[in-house]
């Protein structure tokens, strides 16, 4: 059973402030797959500075360096593609045929559409005679659900650091095997510190860190009846 109990805050692997273990179980053999950390405010509180200290930095970088980024992850996504299948398999119980054909490859697609877009979007445009000018809002707060979880994490942190912005990412519970595989990707990708992984959902609502400037909420099952 593989061990993904720590998390991805300000560059490095690191333990949670408590332990507050979880197992995840594989849906269509009800074996368990792996261990997670339910996390706790601490832990939230420790991502968030992280990631609002990066943004100092990384919010001011051009497009270029962003395109580099993106396609260093990019290439490692690729790498990464079977174990990613492999292991949105076990967690989502599906069949590995459609994690290969489908799951794993639906976030390399978004990957390579954020490239392309990127490409030739204007941060600037001249209307009349004001310039209109489009600046990164600062740390985002990202949740994303248990199902088709690399289409929507991608979806959410590629446009975000295309944009400039770093962010804390909070999968299901049952979704967090895959987080750590696309944190691997992004690790090995990049020594910045762009994406923390703060906690599972079940540590309160994102509202009250008011450093999250923006927030894309797509959660699953019990994400908000476990809200205070």
């Amino acid at each position: 059973m593989k061990d993904c109990c720590q998390f991805y805050i300000d560059g490095q692997w690191v333990d949670p402030a408590e332990v507050r273990n979880f197992t995840v179980i594989n849906p269509a053999t009800e074996e368990p797959i792996s261990t997670i950390s339910l996390g706790s405010g601490a832990d939230v509180d420790r991502a968030v500075a992280a990631a609002k200290r990066a943004f100092e930095s990384y919010s001011e970088t051009s497009r270029d360096e962003r395109l580099a980024l993106l396609r260093r992850v990019l290439a490692v996504y690729q790498a990464k593609m079977d174990q990613m299948a492999e292991t949105i398999s076990l967690e989502m119980g599906a069949p590995i045929s459609l994690s290969r054909k489908a799951q794993a490859p639906a976030g390399l697609g978004h990957l390579a559409e954020i490239v392309k877009v990127l490409e030739h979007f204007k941060f600037e445009e001249l209307k009349g005679s004001t310039l209109m000018r489009k600046e990164p809002i600062g740390v985002c707060g990202l949740i994303t659900p248990w199902n088709w979880p690399m289409n929507q994490i991608v979806t959410k942190v590629a446009p975000a650091l295309a944009a400039g912005c770093t962010m804390v990412l909070i999968p299901s519970v049952n979704g967090s095997p895959t987080l750590v595989a696309s944190a691997d990707s992004l690790a090995a990708a990049t020594t910045s510190t762009i994406l923390d992984r703060g906690t599972s959902m079940r540590v309160g609502a994102l509202q009250d860190w008011p450093a999250l400037r923006k927030h894309s909420c797509t959660p699953c099952g019990t994400a908000f009846s476990l809200q205070p």
